[in-house]
């Protein structure tokens, strides 16, 4: 369903309100109030075709004389009669709906039926539905009041999205006292259509949003919904209160990996690898809104703490602590300024306090100095009622003075009913302010995680040209054979087996069924040796006591063979035991590792590291990670962790490779990735000795999958399907494959090999040089959005880019833009043409429908290859340009 639709839903010309009743306080009547007090055009169409009219309001109109130039239809009508009102809607050419009446999934089967059919009538009129069971919504930049809310939201720059209508007014009562704006009020409801990854996609598009703050209950479309977040958290923050944080999912998992990545944690995740801020509480959301409101944006880490008392002071330096932060250290110069101004016993240190007996002239010089001090990026001021310090008075003084400095301030004045005013006060001016240190404190917080989170995004990977080697049809060899066999759990022997196909280190394990040949097993690998229970039904070896380590003859080998089986047995009656493993004895571990993965319902795969061992579950020194991994995703998973510290080296154990590490977890990612009949896999304990790793146990549980490789991700992978050879028109080879984050030097030489006319063609302007900006938005590319095609030619050192070519995909995935550059030296030998031929192939292959392009007409080689392919050419009115299309309708590429 088309955008373009949803910029018509929220910016109508006009609004049909259906169901209005002349009742005073019904919904219609609330919702037709709230538009026409904004002076918005609408008329009412009623359910029962007796109304006629209501006191003040407009005559009712029948159902079919619904307008086109509406765009949007408000429907509070019981939710049985909203299919046909939809399809009148539909037949009207309303660009959507906004159905506030309940009833629908939320009471059962016979709700679902009613929004099925809604949403097939909305289907077959290109209509967007937002509800059902929702409050309304509101675009204040278009003085549009489409709710039932009992208030109007003030303007300003934030748009807020809820699935609950009691959020959206608890909310807007609270941003009222606070003087918060917003751009939107967006009531979702139970999202029958319109999601919140429409909504971010659209509200991410417009000047009027500077940041968006969301309400969660649930997600659908999960991938839709990380890939519009991915996209818009690079440029607009975006602020998420999840509910439900349950760990029910957790409790009834069967493995550390799924104990440890319950629901609530992988939300967690989620929201970090797509820059969204999660906030746990009512209060920090509105917290975050307030900064975001008063303060736009700031990125910033050196925090400096005024105080009229040492108290509160402490508990912002405490409240800093807790986040792995501290105030920043006063430089000499600003301390010899001070110095001059303060008493003699005050801090000399920060958080600055200043005395309660100081005067509100000295507070106000004092803030003036820091606010202009190098040191400071941030100031905030707590104030309480201690002393001779007159609270209100002070809050009046700053309201003027703050306003004229450039760095952001936020305030915090403590107390109740005697600072109540104070507060007014500054809330009244647009100063941030909060009634502790630690809300304070909490909300510049989740700024300074946020421009890390989004350094971070935006770092450029290092490149490197190493390829992970790995045997793929083994691995599917052993996943088919345990599928086919209905086997639920693979073996010891055969989950080290995939993992070795994926190039993991394993120690060398053997199957004994009899004790001669455990015996026998352990001569040739050499005493001490470890026996385990091999059972795919006993899921934890240790819980019923099936390892035995270090034996050492043949007597304590065949005892211990007797004492597993006999143990298990006994454990768990109805169990196949196939026999014992035999494994050479590690020496001990310096400590112990676990890698894990498991397939959850709504995310799929997700990674889990940290330390490992029998206590995993225990300390839960573990991060998450959302597949696929690079090297920058991996390191950040690892540092994570607090065992991240001795495997840099802690006194007596020798650092291990971090390389290697990111490889295991990029290796376990890929594992995972390319079979989604993995449902579970545990790599614990990996042992690590004398900086050396080694997989010791491993246990993988495979089912037949619901969806094939790569649909079962919620972050696109890496398109290995488009890579292929090819040849020039003069026979060189040449590489084509989806670009890489990684090919930022790549692209550099390929940018410099073009001459400034071939860059005035690509660019329509003479762009210079490629800054960082350009060059990560060229080159970090989510798969799902844009198809990105790179032609390279030689290996290693010798590697060039000689061409690229990009679709770039609408929201609706049906239309997309090209743009291609080949290198100078290149032109005419056909790389060209086999490019974008492959960049059309790739899109047809997805679903897109157009695909458009705009050519100069000077260009005469590229609008030769349009006409070549298939594209239709129309020159554009008053200018140098063609738009070439071409639609993939009775068309299909070799």
């Amino acid at each position: 369903m088309s955008t373009l639709n949803l910029h018509r839903l929220f910016n109508p010309k006009s609004v049909a309100v259906v169901g209005a009743s002349e009742k005073k306080g019904s919904v219609g009547f609330s919702i037709m109030s709230n538009l026409l007090k904004n002076g918005f055009r609408g008329d009412i169409f009623p359910v029962n075709p007796n109304h006629t009219s209501v006191m003040g309001l407009p005559s009712f109109k029948n159902i079919e004389e619904i307008e086109s130039d509406m765009d949007m239809a408000v429907i509070a009508t019981p939710i049985q009669f909203v299919p046909p009102i939809v399809e009148s809607c539909g037949k009207a050419g309303l660009a959507g709906a906004v159905i506030v009446s309940s009833g629908g999934k939320e009471i059962g089967k016979q709700g679902q039926a009613i929004e099925a059919k809604i949403l097939e009538k909305a289907k077959k009129y290109n209509l967007r539905i937002v509800g059902p069971n929702c409050l309304g919504v509101v675009n204040t930049s278009k003085a549009l009041n489409a709710s039932f809310a009992h208030l109007s939201p003030l303007s300003g720059k934030i748009a807020f999205l809820s699935q609950s209508g009691a959020v959206c007014t608890s909310v807007l009562d609270l941003a009222h006292r606070e003087k918060i704006g917003f751009s939107h009020f967006i009531s979702l409801g139970s999202m029958l259509d319109v999601d919140f990854a429409d909504m971010i996609d659209y509200l991410g598009s417009l000047s009027s949003v500077e940041s968006i703050v969301m309400y969660m209950e649930n997600i659908t479309n999960i991938r839709n919904f990380m890939s519009a977040a991915r996209a818009v958290s690079r440029i607009k923050p975006i602020i998420a209160l999840k509910s439900g944080r349950s760990e029910a999912g957790a409790r009834a998992a069967a493995s550390h990996t799924g104990a440890l990545a319950g629901e609530d944690a992988i939300y967690d995740a989620a929201f970090r690898r797509a820059g969204i801020i999660r906030v746990n509480e009512f209060e920090e959301l509105l917290d975050c809104s307030e900064f975001l409101s008063k303060l736009g944006r700031p990125s910033v880490s050196g925090l400096t703490i005024i105080t009229n008392a040492g108290g509160p002071g402490v508990m912002a330096a405490d409240a800093l602590a807790s986040h792995g932060m501290e105030p920043v250290q006063l430089s000499s110069e600003t301390i010899e300024k001070l110095d001059k101004i303060l008493p003699e016993n005050w801090s000399r240190a920060n958080p600055i306090d200043i005395l309660g007996d100081t005067a509100a002239e000295i507070y106000i010089e004092v803030a003036k100095i820091c606010a202009k001090s190098e040191e400071t990026d941030a100031l905030l001021l707590l104030c309480s009622p201690a002393g001779t310090m007159d609270t209100f008075k002070l809050a009046n003084e700053l309201t003027n003075f703050l306003k004229t400095l450039s760095c952001p301030i936020f305030t915090a004045w403590i107390g109740g009913d005697n600072v109540q005013q104070a507060r007014q006060v500054l809330n009244q001016a647009g100063i941030v302010t909060y009634d502790s240190a630690e809300r304070a404190v909490r909300a510049f917080k989740n700024f300074y995680q946020y421009g890390r989170n989004i350094e971070t995004l935006l770092e450029i990977p290092v490149r490197t040209d190493k390829k992970l080697i790995i045997n793929r049809s083994k691995a599917e060899n052993i996943i088919k054979k345990a599928i086919s066999n209905k086997v639920e759990s693979l073996t010891e022997i055969q989950a080290k087996n995939l993992l070795q196909s994926y190039g993991i280190t394993v120690n060398t394990t053997q199957l004994a069924e009899s004790e001669a040949t455990a015996v026998r097993l352990s001569e040739q690998i050499g005493y001490p040796v470890v026996l385990k229970i091999c059972s795919r039904q006993i899921l934890h070896k240790s819980d019923c006591d099936g390892v035995i380590l270090n034996l050492k003859t043949a007597g304590e080998v065949k005892k211990a063979f007797a004492q597993i089986i006999e143990k298990a047995k006994e454990f768990a009656p109805k169990a196949v035991i196939e026999g014992v493993t035999v494994q050479a004895m590690q020496n001990p571990a310096d400590y112990e590792l676990i890698i894990g993965a498991k397939t959850d319902p709504n995310f799929g795969p997700v990674i889990v590291f940290g330390m490992g061992g029998v206590m995993t579950e225990v300390f839960r020194d573990t991060a998450i990670g959302l597949p696929p991994l690079n090297r920058l995703l991996a390191r950040q998973m690892i540092e994570e962790t607090k065992i991240s510290k001795v495997i840099k080296g802690f006194r007596n154990f020798r650092p291990v490779s971090i390389s290697l590490l990111e490889e295991l977890l990029i290796r376990t990612g890929r594992l995972v990735t390319d079979f989604p009949q993995i449902n579970a896999l545990d790599i614990n304990p990996l042992m690590v000795e004398n900086g050396e790793i080694t997989a010791v146990d491993a246990r993988v549980i495979v089912c037949e999958p619901s969806v094939a490789s790569p649909g079962h991700l919620i972050i696109s992978s890496y398109p290995w399907q488009y890579e292929r050879k090819d040849y020039t028109v003069n026979g060189h080879e040449f590489f084509i494959r989806p670009l890489r984050p990684s090919d930022v030097d790549l692209l550099i030489e390929h940018f410099y090999s073009l001459s400034p006319k071939s860059i005035y063609m690509r660019f329509f302007s003479p762009v210079k040089q490629l800054s960082k900006t350009m060059l990560i938005k060229l080159t970090q590319i989510d798969y799902d959005r844009e198809i990105a095609l790179v032609a390279l030619m030689g290996e290693g050192k010798d590697k060039k880019m000689v061409g690229v070519c990009r679709i770039i995909l609408e929201s609706d995935k049906t239309r997309g833009e090209f743009a291609t550059a080949i290198s100078d030296g290149w032109h005419g030998k056909g790389i060209g043409s086999s490019l974008l031929k492959q960049c059309l192939k790739a899109a047809q292959s997805r679903g897109v429908k157009h695909v458009v392009g705009f050519v100069l007409a000077e260009n005469t080689q590229m609008l030769m290859l349009g006409r070549k392919l298939g594209f239709s050419l129309k020159r554009a009115s008053n200018s140098g340009e063609y738009e070439i299309t071409i639609d993939f309708e009775n068309m299909h590429f070799d």
